[in-house]
């Protein structure tokens, strides 16, 4: 699927460029350019749960893991953001998508992360699934808050002090659900 985005820099035209943005399906060789994204989102320690610490073997079973449905945003040939899509619970809760999004620190603030959490929706929903919820939403990560807000989630819960900040020290974290029905 091809997404255009506007953005900078400049054009003389409309004052701002349409980049071709596509999103596909991971596969086993895009892995050498997820690895880098995920270790500098993780590393900043303001968003993920996971230690900054983590390994690349650790990180690859972590996004690749069984069950994980991969996909990669592609700009110019390169792979600029990923997100997984995966039942939040196994079993009895398996009707509820989880998901989590990652894109390249060099390239935020440019719609990357609005193109895949449209796209996620729409997988999830022909996936057969009924419903997404996010378990650990960083309330100090506004830029995400809003994101998911307009597009539909509602934070239902917080929990308290759930979140070990890097700089912030520990934070509140949200439990955000969005029906796909």
């Amino acid at each position: 699927m091809v997404y255009y985005i506007t953005g900078s820099p400049p054009c003389a035209r409309r004052g701002r460029v349409q980049t071709m943005i596509e999103i596909r399906e991971a596969a086993d060789s895009d892995w050498s350019e997820i690895w880098p994204i995920f270790r500098a989102v993780v590393a900043a320690a303001d968003s993920f749960v996971f230690d900054p610490g983590t390994s690349e073997e650790e990180a690859r079973g972590i996004w690749l893991a069984r069950g994980n449905k991969v996909y990669v945003a592609v700009d110019d040939g390169h792979i600029v953001g990923s997100y997984l899509l995966k039942p939040n619970q196994p079993g009895l809760g398996s009707h509820i998508a989880n998901a989590a999004y990652m894109v390249h620190p060099e390239h935020a603030g440019r719609g990357i992360g609005r193109l895949m959490g449209e796209h996620s929706l729409a997988q999830a929903k022909e996936a057969g699934f009924r419903a997404m919820q996010f378990n650990i939403g960083v309330s100090t990560n506004e830029a995400a808050v809003r994101l998911w807000t307009s597009l539909g989630f509602q934070i239902i819960g917080t929990i308290p002090d759930a979140f070990r900040h890097g700089t912030l020290g520990l934070v509140d974290a949200y439990i955000m659900y969005r029906s796909l029905e």
